[in-house]
């Protein structure tokens, strides 16, 4: 063989083999082919997680619209819903980088829910490599609240001889200057006849019947307009008188159910202006024991339920009050004493005439019941005796610890009146601080009442 052949024919394999061996241009090619499903995966990551971003921030919109929707609306109209909800999301929703809209609202007439779904695209970036020009986003929201549950409102109304303030300052001002009367709380009587204070004669078989003559108001008619303005509310929240009950109360000693729950709102009104049904300003109790009557009342209600049927239904409590533990007899002028608690003495009885203890209310918040609290502010009298000696006093002066078991709001110093803490202790009993409203006029107590059931009515829960 030719050595130059058998030279060129082993240079020849040696080259081939050295160019099999080579991979240089394999690694180009191979990359190349590789980056495609690479990028795709990159921009697929990308254009998710964006997608994503965006699915967020609408289901953040729809939960926000739900919410916006219930709450300016408290009640059951689902065009009325509908409406509120898409203004809403329309009105937050950013659509700068996408495209998505409310697609559907719809109400459940089973579980009470209000439920709302937004589906949309989002426009995709490196993924249209792959002819994917877009992304589909959707969310859905739930929302379950009072406005659209089953709801007993239990209105208790105190009836304390203190409600029987004159209910404005000008006819405060009234009674404190008849000759014949000389007290601002209608005397704290209703069946005491008046007379005349220079010869005596019988002017009026009560102190009430006098008052009503004079054309004065007194707060608890007052009260009765605050309950009326609910009654209206609820008539609007349940147009069919199907999902919403009433019930009447009054609170002294002890509490009395004056109407059991009812959807008929006629029927509570019909209840309001019945002088025997002891709402009215024609009668009042003899005493107020909130650590009695409280107690009472939490087993009366009964215990609150979801509010998805007639059966299990939410409880809401509006507790019209001044908020103060005491007797009658701390203002009676012949200063008499009673043997209706334990106090044996002047002295004692005064010290026991304090705010309530926010602790009894926890016996209706553990029925899984709302307390609304609308205190009628307790106006300091500075010439009545009664009211120095009492209230006027300051709290460490009282017997609030030992006999009615209170302890002092975080804080607060024994130094503070007793009138003064009586809007702490009530903000204590409510259920929450935005359930407590104080008021001294006639126009806040009278709006106060459906102030607070509004409140009730547009808190919610998101579920879904």
């Amino acid at each position: 063989m030719n050595s130059a052949l058998v030279f060129g024919c082993g240079s020849l394999a040696s080259r081939l083999k050295s160019v099999i061996a080579d991979r240089r241009g394999n690694v180009a090619i191979s990359a190349a082919i590789c980056a495609v499903p690479m990028i795709l995966a990159v921009g697929a990551s990308l254009d998710y997680t964006r997608a994503y971003n965006v699915q967020s921030k609408m289901q953040a919109d729809l939960d926000a619209a739900l919410v916006a929707a219930i709450k300016q609306i408290d009640t059951y109209d689902e065009k009325k819903l509908e409406q509120k909800v898409t203004d809403w999301f329309e009105a937050q929703a950013d659509k700068s980088d996408s495209s998505y809209d409310l697609t559907g609202v719809t109400i459940d007439q089973t579980n009470h829910t209000i439920t709302a779904t937004a589906k949309g695209t989002v426009p995709t970036t490196i993924m249209t490599i792959a002819n994917i020009q877009s992304v589909p986003v959707g969310v859905t929201s739930a929302i379950k609240g009072p406005a659209t549950s089953y709801v007993d409102v239990h209105i208790v109304i105190d009836k304390s001889a203190s409600m029987l303030l004159a209910a404005t300052p000008a006819d405060q001002a009234m009674l404190r200057g008849d000759a014949n009367l000389k007290c601002e709380f209608a005397c704290h009587s209703t069946a005491d006849p008046v007379k005349k204070n220079t010869t005596g004669a019988t002017l009026s078989p009560t102190y009430y019947d006098y008052i009503k003559a004079l054309g004065v108001k007194l707060r608890s008619d007052v009260a009765l307009d605050a309950v009326e303005e609910v009654l209206d509310m609820v008539d609007e929240a349940d147009e069919d008188h199907k999902r919403i009950r009433v019930s009447l109360y009054s609170l002294g000693d002890d509490v009395s159910e004056v109407l059991a729950p009812t959807y008929s709102t006629s029927a509570a009104r019909k209840k309001l202006s019945d002088d025997d049904s002891g709402l009215t300003s024609v009668s009042s109790k003899e005493a107020t024991y909130f650590d009695t009557s409280l107690t009472t009342l939490a087993s009366k209600i009964g215990t609150g339920g979801d509010g998805s049927s007639a059966s299990s239904p939410m409880k809401l409590v509006l507790l019209l009050t001044d908020g103060v533990q005491s007797e009658r007899n701390w203002v009676l002028q012949d200063k008499k004493l009673t043997t209706l608690r334990s106090p044996t003495s002047l002295g004692n009885l005064r010290k026991v005439v304090t705010p309530l203890n926010p602790d009894w209310c926890i016996s209706v918040q553990q029925k899984t019941a709302t307390i609304a609290v609308l205190y009628t502010e307790y106006l300091a009298i500075s010439a009545d005796w009664g009211y120095n000696a009492t209230l006027a006093q300051n709290m460490a002066g009282s017997r609030w610890d030992s006999v009615w078991g209170g302890t002092l709001h975080s804080g607060v110093g024994g130094s503070i009146s007793r009138q003064d803490y009586i809007p702490i202790a009530l903000q204590d009993c409510a259920s929450s601080p935005d359930l407590f409203i104080s008021a001294a006029s006639e126009d806040e107590i009278t709006e106060g009442l459906s102030t607070l059931f509004g409140q009730y009515l547009t808190s919610v829960r998101l579920t879904q």
